[in-house]
């Protein structure tokens, strides 16, 4: 009977929360001054704090050297700033939480993590921050949720562990997903494809069968009033139901071997998604909440192997080899721009008709983004060197950018939103 009155305690919540309007009910959020989870509050990478231009030299107001490379993005909530790191052996993983205004250490979490992988054996997925509470992701399955303040432990699990899972070849990828007051995980098991946890004690509250996980991580929405989480496994793309975790619909693209890392989108009544062997592909909800196998439209100028588009307003944004604007609708493309900045890895941030590209290299550009045209109106260095490395997802909060190098993190003074106006 208790699991029963929390799962509709919880279902309660994501419902008002969809009456709202939310486009992805129930996922950590913060006010506008926080960044609290994957590509921000709603994991949409969209942000009111993009600023109105970007001068050459953008002042470095802290820097923290850390111990090793990391992929895991940046969060940020309040005062608190958290980064995941690695010690020189690669044997421990290190989450630091350190002061937003200074870049002092309050505290930091560590514990063994040993493992190969490519790409280093540091975690992936992005910290998760709700009222008071962090939820933390190594990439060898090591899951733990700590008080924000202290850095205190509330309680841990080894989610491969756990459930018997066989661990991905890049690690466990996928940051968690909060969806009111469930944690949700995907072990990739036989029996815990996906798997619902009390996000407050880990309790497990429900288990869905399937396939081993893929390294993208998850969004919710509810089209047709139909709650369901959405993702993919290791070859298919799907929604799942959040009361029970039910398998509702699966999607087998044409062409095998997509990695699956980049994010799907969810907007105006459609789920888009792109990869590297199949492209921008875009699918509409029917009226049960379910899409068909085929799109209603696909786009073969948009085909990025990590890199998650944004969609802003009505278009759809990524990089691939260069710098892509699709129709949101019809994927037609609308503008391109070539500049060697976008050949490598690169992050997108968008919001004010503007996008902020932060670099695998330590670039970072703003970008003017018209339906009509696209135009670079500002580019600056972030950190100097040719050994320079960004793998981990930046963070945005007014009137500062947090970057996680290979080897430090930052704090950059960014100019204000709006032209005459502060962030």
């Amino acid at each position: 009977m208790k699991r029963v009155a929390l799962m509709a305690a919880t279902m309660t919540m994501v419902l008002l929360g969809c009456a709202r309007g939310a486009a992805q009910p129930g996922v950590a959020a913060a006010d506008e001054a926080g960044w609290p989870d994957f590509r921000g509050a709603g994991r949409a990478a969209i942000s009111p704090h993009v600023p109105a231009a970007l001068p050459a030299s953008i002042r470095c107001l802290w820097k923290k050297p850390l111990t090793g490379l990391g992929l895991s993005g940046v969060s940020v909530a309040g005062r608190h700033v958290i980064v995941a790191d690695k010690n020189a052996a690669k044997t421990h993983d290190i989450w630091r939480c350190l002061d937003g205004a200074s870049g002092e250490q309050l505290w930091q979490l560590e514990y063994p993590a040993a493992g190969e992988m490519d790409y280093s054996n540091s975690p992936r997925a992005t910290p998760v921050i709700r009222d008071g509470r962090a939820w933390l992701l190594g990439a060898l399955g090591h899951l733990n949720c700590v008080e924000v303040a202290s850095g205190r432990t509330l309680w841990s699990m080894n989610i491969v562990e756990r459930f018997g899972a066989k661990r991905p070849n890049w690690g466990t990828c996928s940051t968690p997903l909060l969806l009111a007051e469930l944690l949700i995980v995907n072990p990739g098991a036989a029996d815990a494809s996906l798997a619902a946890l009390r996000a407050d004690t880990g309790e497990v509250v429900w288990r869905a069968p399937g396939r081993g996980a893929a390294y993208a991580s998850f969004v919710v929405a509810a089209p047709a009033g139909v709650t369901q989480i959405i993702g993919y496994d290791s070859i298919s793309l799907g929604g799942w139901d959040a009361r029970s975790g039910r398998r509702l619909w699966e999607v087998i693209p044409p062409s095998a071997g997509d990695y699956n890392v980049p994010t799907p989108v969810v907007v105006d009544g459609a789920v888009i998604v792109s990869t590297e062997n199949n492209f921008t592909r875009r699918f509409r909800f029917d009226a049960d909440g379910r899409v068909a196998a085929r799109p209603e439209a696909v786009s073969r100028d948009l085909a990025p192997d990590t890199a998650t588009p944004i969609a802003m307003d009505g278009m759809l944004i990524g990089v691939d080899k260069r710098l892509v604007a699709l129709e949101l609708t019809s994927l037609r493309t609308l503008w391109e721009i070539e500049d060697a900045a976008f050949e490598e890895f690169v992050m997108l941030i968008g919001g004010n008709g503007r996008v902020l590209a932060v670099t695998g290299k330590g670039e970072v550009l703003l970008i003017a983004a018209g339906r009509s045209a696209g135009k670079i109106i500002g580019r600056a260095r972030l950190f100097a060197g040719a050994d320079v490395e960004i793998w981990s997802h930046p963070a945005i909060t007014p009137g500062r950018l947090y970057v996680r190098s290979n080897d430090c993190i930052a704090c950059f003074e960014l100019p204000a939103a709006r032209d005459g106006s502060s962030p």
